[in-house]
C-alpha cells in the first residue's frame, strides 16, 4: 500500500497520462493474508561499502541521467550560460589580485608629485563587483540555475517514485515505510551534491590550478611549488579527516543506545575541531613561506612592491576556496550519506518483470485457468498443485479459513509473483503477457479502500480520467452512492480527508465499486466487497454487482457465505488446496466443509438476532 501513499505524497495524475486503478502498490496493502511468511525486509545499509573512495563516488553516476535537462533545450542553453559565467569568474579571480598590484605600483612610483590612478582604481572596483559569491556574476548564475535545479529534482523524484511502484509485492509488504519515504524525500541530496560539486569543488580545483600556472609564469617556480604543496596537503587532510568524521556520523545516526550516541557525537565533534586546526596550520605555513620569499625579493630589489601585494592578495584569496572546500566536502559527504538510501533503493530490482517475448493483451474475454499452480512464501507452501477454470462471464467465489490461499490466488492472477504451473487468461500464459496490459483488464474492489485527500470527483475519475461527469454519476448510481454524495454539503466536490477518513467504511467501499465500474474491466476481483455494509445497502450493492457482472468474469473472496450463494462456482480452500467445489446447493448437498461453515454462520446470525 506504500505505493498508493507515495502517489498521494507527490503525484496528481496528468490529464494525458494513463492511470490503472488497481495497481500493484494498491493491492499490496489490501491482500495481507500471508504477510507473516514473506521475505526478509529491506533496510538501509549502515556502513560504507567496502570499495575504494573513487568507486564509492562513481556509484552515484546512476543519478546523472536524471539531472541533465535532456527534455528542455532552453534549460540546456541555461546550463551552457552558467558554465560560461563560471569560466569568466575564474578569469576575474586572477584579474583582481593583478589589478591590486597595478594600483600599488602606480601609487609607489616616485614622480615628484602624487597622482591618483583613478582609472586603475575604477577597474579594480569593477573586478571586485564581478567577483565572489556576492558578485554580480555569481548572482546571475545562481538565479539561472534555479530552474535547472528544479527540473533535476522533479526528474529524479519522479524516477524514484516510478521505480518504487515497479518493485515487487515482496518489497512493499516487508518494507519499512519510514525508510522508503525517508529515502525518497532525501533525494534532493543528490541535487545538493551536484550543485556543490559543480559550483564549489570544481571551480576551487580550477582556481588552484590557475594559481599554480599564474605563479609559475608571473613569478617563479618557488611560488607555484608552494601553492601546489599547500593545495595537496589541504585537500589530503580534509578528505582523510572527513572520511573518519563521516563514519562517526553514521555511528551516531545508527546508535541504538544513548551511551553510543553520546560517544559517537563526541568523536564527530573532535574530528571537526581536528580538521579545522589541521587546515589552518597547512595554509598558514604556506603563507609564511610565501611571505618570506616575497619579502626577501622585494627588499633586494628583485621585484616591485606591487607584486608583493599581488602575491599576498592572491594567497589570501585562495584561502576562501580552500576553506569552502573543507566546508563543502563535509556537506557533500552528508548529502551522499543521505542519498545512500535512495541509491540502495534504485538498486532494488523488481522481482516480477515483463519477459523479453511478452506481448500486450489487447482484448480480454475473461477466461481464467489455473493449471497445477504451486507457490510458497519462503519455505511455507501457500498453494499446492491448484487447478480450476473460470469461464467468461461467470462468478467464482473463494471461501475457506484464513491462510487457505485465497489472497494468494488474487496475487498470482494480478502477477505479483511468478508461480509454478501455468496461469492462463484467455488461453495466454500470464508470463507471455505484459504486466501493464494484464492489469488493465482487471479491476479490484478492496476490503479497505484508500482514497486521496481530494474531492470525491477527483478520486472517482482517478480510475478513468477519460470519464465524463455523467459517467461518474451513472457509476455512482449503480454503486448506490449517488444520492448519498448529493446529500453532502459540497456534493461531488466534498473533500474526503486523508485516506478517505471522512467517509464511513461502507461509503468508501461503494466509492471503490464505482471506481471499478468506471474502469470497466473484463475481470473483477472482490475482496470482502460487502463486509462493511449494512443489510439494506448490501442488498442494493448485490443488485449493482449483478448488473456489473453481466459479460464479465467475477472472482470473489468472502467470509459471509450468504453473499456468494448465487455464484456459478464456489471453491473451498484449505491449506492451499481445493477441498470442495460446486454451486451453493451442490456443496450443501455434499455435507462437507462448506456445509459446516454455512451452519456455523447461520447459528451465529441467529444468535446475533
Amino acid at each position: 500500500m506504500v505505493g498508493l501513499y507515495m502517489i498521494k505524497f507527490i503525484h496528481k495524475p496528468n490529464p494525458h497520462e494513463t492511470v490503472e486503478f488497481g495497481s500493484a502498490s494498491e493491492v499490496a496493502g489490501l491482500l495481507s493474508e500471508e504477510d507473516d511468511s514473506a521475505p526478509e525486509p529491506w533496510i538501509r545499509p549502515t556502513t560504507t561499502p567496502e570499495t575504494s573512495w573513487w568507486e564509492y563516488v562513481s556509484s552515484y553516476s546512476l543519478f546523472f541521467p536524471y539531472l541533465w535537462p535532456a527534455k528542455s533545450r532552453r534549460l540546456q542553453v541555461v546550463v551552457v550560460i552558467c558554465f560560461v559565467l563560471l569560466i569568466v569568474q575564474r578569469v576575474v579571480n586572477v584579474l583582481v589580485p593583478y589589478q591590486v598590484g597595478v594600483v600599488t605600483n602606480t601609487l609607489s612610483w616616485d614622480k615628484g608629485e602624487i597622482q591618483i590612478p583613478w582609472i586603475q582604481i575604477a577597474v579594480y572596483i569593477f573586478y571586485r563587483w564581478l567577483q565572489g559569491s556576492t558578485g554580480i556574476l555569481d548572482s546571475i548564475r545562481s538565479n539561472l540555475w534555479i530552474s535547472v535545479s528544479q527540473y533535476s529534482y522533479m526528474e529524479l523524484s519522479t524516477a524514484a517514485f516510478e521505480h518504487v511502484h515497479s518493485l515487487g509485492l515482496d518489497f512493499h509488504m516487508n518494507k519499512k515505510m519510514g525508510e522508503v519515504l525517508s529515502a525518497l524525500t532525501k533525494g534532493n541530496s543528490i541535487n545538493t551534491f551536484l550543485e556543490q560539486v559543480t559550483f564549489q569543488v570544481l571551480p576551487m580545483i580550477f582556481d588552484m590550478a590557475i594559481a599554480v600556472g599564474y605563479f609559475l609564469i608571473a613569478f617563479d617556480a618557488y611560488y607555484a611549488l608552494v601553492v601546489a604543496i599547500v593545495t595537496f596537503c589541504y585537500v589530503y587532510v580534509t578528505v582523510r579527516i572527513a572520511q573518519w568524521r563521516a563514519e562517526m556520523r553514521r555511528q551516531m545516526v545508527n546508535a541504538s543506545r544513548q551511551e553510543n550516541a553520546v560517544n559517537a557525537e563526541w568523536h564527530s565533534l573532535y574530528a571537526q575541531n581536528l580538521m579545522n586546526i589541521s587546515q589552518n596550520t597547512v595554509f598558514i605555513l604556506g603563507l609564511l613561506i610565501t611571505c618570506f620569499i616575497a619579502a626577501y625579493q622585494v627588499s633586494t630589489g628583485q621585484r616591485p612592491v606591487g607584486q608583493f601585494v599581488t602575491l599576498l592578495t592572491y594567497m589570501a584569496q585562495l584561502q576562501t576556496p580552500l576553506t569552502f572546500f573543507g566546508t563543502f566536502f563535509r556537506y557533500i559527504q552528508s548529502a551522499m550519506i543521505n542519498a545512500e538510501r535512495l541509491l540502495e533503493l534504485f538498486r532494488q530490482q523488481p522481482s516480477v518483470q515483463d519477459e523479453p517475448f511478452a506481448v500486450p493483451l489487447e482484448n480480454c474475454n475473461g477466461s481464467i485457468t489455473f493449471q497445477d499452480v504451486s507457490f510458497s512464501y519462503n519455505s511455507k507452501p501457500a498453494l499446492q498443485n491448484l487447478s480450476f477454470h473460470c469461464k467468461p462471464a461467470t462468478t467464482t467465489a473463494l471461501v475457506g479459513e484464513s491462510g487457505g490461499g485465497k489472497s494468494t490466488i488474487f496475487r498470482l492472477l494480478f502477477r505479483f509473483y511468478n508461480a509454478g504451473g501455468r496461469i492462463l487468461v484467455d488461453g495466454h500464459d500470464v508470463q507471455d503477457i505484459t504486466i501493464a496490459s494484464l492489469r488493465k483488464h482487471i479491476g479490484i474492489v478492496p476490503q479497505d479502500t484508500v482514497l486521496f485527500n481530494e474531492t470525491l470527483m477527483y478520486n472517482l475519475k482517478y480510475a478513468n480520467q477519460a470519464a465524463t461527469d455523467e459517467d461518474v454519476y451513472n457509476a455512482c448510481k449503480a454503486a448506490c452512492i449517488h444520492d448519498k454524495i448529493l446529500a453532502f454539503p459540497e456534493g461531488y466536490e466534498t473533500k474526503v480527508g486523508d485516506r478517505g477518513l471522512r467517509l464511513s467504511g461502507g461509503e468508501k467501499q461503494r466509492i471503490a465499486i464505482a471506481q471499478t465500474i468506471l474502469k470497466n474491466p473484463r475481470i473483477i476481483m472482490l475482496d470482502e466487497a460487502t463486509a462493511a455494509l449494512d443489510s439494506e445497502t448490501e442488498e442494493h450493492i448485490q443488485e449493482a454487482l449483478a448488473a456489473l457482472s453481466r459479460g464479465r468474469t467475477m472472482l470473489i473472496i468472502a467470509h459471509r457465505l450468504s453473499t456468494i450463494a448465487t455464484a456459478d462456482n464456489i471453491l473451498v480452500l484449505n491449506e492451499g488446496q481445493i477441498v470442495e467445489s460446486g454451486t451453493h446447493q451442490e456443496l450443501l448437498a455434499k455435507n462437507g466443509k462448506y456445509t459446516s461453515m454455512w451452519n456455523k454462520q447461520i447459528k451465529a446470525q441467529k444468535a446475533a438476532d
